[in-house]
Order: structure tokens, then C-alpha cells, then sequence
């Protein structure tokens, strides 16, 4: 592990601090007019997920961690679990529904996701940005109504819930930011 200066901690760096884990969210950097600079950081645990806001000073060193990043494919979904295999050496890899959270709807046969792992400890999971799903049901348009927005609410395949232009119909697919849970575009 590499140790940095408390003044060089950056927004989503990973360090050790108090014998946890911890990403940097935000910083500030601060020169009060009497007294040292030092660097005001917002902390988020990686393992449960607590904040803390913490003052570096220059002189002060971090470990900065480094993660692995593995490439996943998704298997499939059993009981509470969901089951990955490392696209490398074809281990199977089981973590909670909890752990993926909402976007786990997104999830598909054979989608690749990169896992962020720490000493062999799954910490993070990142989906590709956008999947194309099929429209499973669709409001009907209702005519003449432009002048506030015109977004109506539609069910993809997956059972989710997103807002989409008044041309789209049930039976179409379309393109959807699994990070934003946002319609983009229709998909070719």
C-alpha cells in the first residue's frame, strides 16, 4: 500500500483511517488565517456504510488502498443471493441482493460486472450504464396534453417502473441508465 499526505487525499480515493476502510466523497481544502492548511474530508465507510468528517493536515500520512477489480458474469439469482463467476479463473462468487441493492433488476443472463474487492472481500459491484430492456406495459397517450411534461409512466420487463416519451408503446425496447433508473433512448 502506498501512504499520501493528508493534503493529497482526493474525491473517491480509498484509504485506511482508524483501522476501517474508508472512500473519500468530498474534500475541501482550508487555510485559516491563523494556523496550518489542512484538507477537510467527508468519509464513507465502505463495509457499513457510516460517514465521518475528518481533518488531514499536510504532515499527516494515509494509507492509500489500492482495490482489484474483477470482471463478474452474472449467473443467476438463487433465494436471497446472486451468483457471479469470475470470467478468469470460473470461481463462483455469492453475494446478497442487499449488497447489489435496487439495480440488481437490472441484472441479466451472462451481463458482465466488475466487482471491487478488497483482500479477496467483494466491496463494491458496478453494472454497465446502460441495458435495453422491452417495454412490458405502457399508459395510453392522452391527446392535447403537451403543455406540461409530457412523460408517461411505463413497466419494463423487469418489473420496474420508469418514465418515458408519449411515443413509446408496450412491446418496444428501450435504452435505461441503471444509475439513474432513467429512460435514454429507444434501442436500434
Amino acid at each position: 500500500m502506498a501512504k499520501i499526505n493528508g493534503n493529497e487525499i482526493r474525491p473517491g480515493n480509498v484509504i485506511e483511517h482508524d483501522g476501517g476502510l474508508w472512500v473519500a466523497v468530498k474534500t475541501n481544502a482550508v487555510k485559516p488565517g491563523k494556523g496550518g492548511a489542512y484538507n477537510q474530508v467527508e468519509l464513507k465507510n465502505l463495509i457499513n456504510g457510516t460517514k465521518l468528517n475528518e481533518r488531514f493536515r499536510a504532515a499527516e500520512t494515509v494509507e492509500k488502498v489500492r482495490l482489484e477489480q474483477k470482471d463478474f458474469s452474472y449467473l443467476y439469482e438463487q433465494g436471497e443471493a446472486l451468483v457471479f463467476m469470475d470470467q478468469e479463473s470460473y470461481e463462483q462468487l455469492e453475494l446478497d441482493k442487499d449488497f447489489v441493492g435496487e439495480r440488481a433488476a437490472f441484472l441479466q443472463d451472462g451481463m458482465i460486472v466488475t466487482v471491487e474487492l478488497y483482500e479477496e472481500r467483494p466491496i463494491g459491484i458496478a453494472l454497465p450504464d446502460y441495458v435495453t430492456l422491452t417495454i412490458a406495459e405502457a399508459d395510453p397517450v392522452v391527446k392535447g396534453q403537451t403543455a406540461a411534461s409530457s412523460y408517461k409512466p411505463a413497466v419494463m420487463e423487469n418489473g420496474v417502473r420508469v418514465m418515458v416519451p408519449p411515443f413509446i408503446s408496450s412491446g418496444e425496447k428501450i435504452v435505461v441508465d441503471t444509475n439513474e433508473i432513467t429512460y435514454v433512448r429507444r434501442a436500434d
